[in-house]
């Protein structure tokens, strides 16, 4: 008995395996995608883990300002520390000091002039700190701002990485082609095809 026989072709691409990598970032491509990332140590890995780390307390310092947050306090210290300094310094060299050297001014009223010094001093630090209060959104913003621009800079540098090292692989890239034959023999059919004209609808 004689038989009928198809053929089905199959073909699928298999990349080259390729790493691509230079002191910032690298990637690499195979038959499974391709993954990347920045090298440790680097100044876009620590921006990147800083930024995912960071972004809900710094949304929430922006949306909430105020003089608990590590910015401010560094900067209201900071202030209240040089000013205190200053104005002590530029009171006794330039006022207690000359004074007492001429007998001018009693331990008391110098006392005085220190305890004015401090009033105007905590007054001074006060409105400063108003004053940070006020501008801490406009500085976050900022910050924010520049953060995620970097953060950007750096997801862009991974996507050329990705492209690149993808490039390369397809240039790698090798075809494979799979062929399958299907046959059934004359004797096959002739069994099957009592069977199948019980299926099939009768003609009028």
């Amino acid at each position: 008995m004689g038989s009928k026989s198809s053929s089905t072709t199959t073909r699928r691409t298999i990349y080259g395996d390729t790493t691509t990598k230079n002191p910032y970032a690298y990637a690499r491509t195979n038959n499974s995608g391709t993954v990347s990332g920045f090298q440790n140590g680097t100044a876009l890995n620590s921006i990147y883990n800083f930024v995912n780390k960071s972004i809900d307390s710094l949304l929430d310092e922006y949306m909430n300002p105020n003089l608990n947050s590590a910015t401010n306090q560094a900067k209201l210290n900071s202030f209240a520390n040089t000013l205190n300094s200053q104005t002590r310094n530029n009171l006794e060299n330039n006022i207690i000091s000359p004074l007492s050297k001429r007998n001018m001014v009693r331990s008391s009223q110098a006392q005085d002039l220190y305890k004015n010094l401090s009033n105007q001093n905590t007054s001074a630090v006060a409105n400063y700190a108003n004053d940070l209060i006020a501008n801490s959104q406009n500085d976050t913003a900022k910050m924010l701002a520049n953060l995620l621009g970097y953060y950007m800079q750096g997801a862009n540098y991974l996507s050329s990485m990705q492209n690149q090292s993808l490039n390369t692989s397809q240039g790698n890239a090798t075809q494979i082609s799979n062929t399958s034959n299907n046959s059934i023999s004359s004797s096959a059919v002739a069994e099957l095809l009592p069977l199948f004209m019980t299926f099939m609808p009768k003609l009028k």
